[in-house]
């Protein structure tokens, strides 16, 4: 039977994976928004107030833990700040890929192509360490991507997908895969609270140059207070904190397993509020890919 300890983290990572679902759906609401200019809110927009809010919310966390008596927090180093600046550009690149990515194709779809991390991992895993991936690993990855062809409705007559939407989600995929990958081994010793502050503000730098290269109109700022406090809690503040706290809790492989939620919370948000149609086959998909997640981290944990 799990602890209590282990309860608590499955519950925290299974919140933290709910509140990542759900925002798609917010950011392709926003989209659908229009501003007291009278002009839709552009991704460049979304995304610059989302960071922005963030960066303020986790520095206040921050000021908040330095303030507290009897603190014993590990500072991070020149070193390790210089790290994690650098691990942050790749989740600005998350976010600009991911955002422009369902705003040519279905959140649904969107969140199919951000899982390919799972895949994407393996492979990145075998060409950094050099050793072949385990067997379970790999029929894993064959599970993937064929859950990711009925997800996408590949097999059907039903294929309509904007390519710019598949080539944008695969490139969040992909950008997402070496946060993952980065996150893991970079300035663990430092707390959560710092390192999401310094990786923010490495991706705010991307997101700088990509508002200033694409923002074509003048800049709506009632985005900040209309959506951009709501995608910012739900993108950058609550499932980080809650993830870096439940992960230690429930260990890499149920936690892993517990994060999928993140995937039928996504498709779910989109069919309830967005209307999309989900239709059965997507939904073996979307299990097998879930599937495919388990046997990785059941197998993982045996080891």
């Amino acid at each position: 039977m799990f602890g209590n300890n282990v309860l608590k983290g499955v519950f925290l990572v299974g919140l933290g994976a709910t509140s990542y679902g759900m925002l798609a759906t917010f950011v392709k609401l926003a989209y659908a928004d229009v501003s007291s200019q009278g002009l839709h809110y552009t991704p460049a927009e979304v995304i610059t107030a989302q960071f922005v809010i963030g960066i303020l919310v986790v520095l206040g966390i921050n000021m908040v833990q330095k303030s507290r008596k009897g603190n014993t927090l590990v500072k991070a180093s020149a070193v390790d700040i210089k790290k994690l600046l650098i691990l942050g550009t790749s989740t600005g690149l998350t976010s600009i890929f991911y955002y422009l990515a369902v705003k040519y194709i279905p959140v649904s779809i969107g969140i199919v192509l951000l899982m390919q991390t799972v895949w994407m991992g393996v492979v990145l895993e075998m060409v950094l360490d050099k050793k072949r991936p385990s067997n379970i690993k790999i029929v894993s990855v064959f599970v993937v991507l064929f859950g990711t062809a009925l997800a996408t409705k590949l097999f059907s007559g039903e294929f309509e997908l904007d390519w710019r939407g598949i080539v944008l989600g695969l490139l969040a995929a992909a950008s997402f895969t070496t946060t993952m990958y980065a996150a893991n081994k970079v300035a663990t010793s430092v707390s959560s609270a710092q390192r999401s502050l310094y990786m923010l503000l490495g991706g705010a730098v991307v997101v700088l140059f990509f508002a200033l290269f694409t923002q074509h109109t003048p800049f709506n700022f009632d985005i900040f207070y209309k959506w951009g406090i709501l995608i910012a809690l739900f993108g950058t503040v609550i499932p980080p904190m809650l993830l870096n706290a439940g992960f230690p809790l429930t260990g890499i492989g149920l936690g892993s397993i517990v994060s999928a939620l993140e995937l039928p919370v996504s498709v779910m948000m989109a069919y309830v509020l967005l209307n999309e149609t989900v239709v059965f086959s997507q939904w073996i998909g979307i299990i097998l890919i879930i599937l495919a997640i388990v046997m990785m981290n059941v197998s993982l944990k045996k080891k």
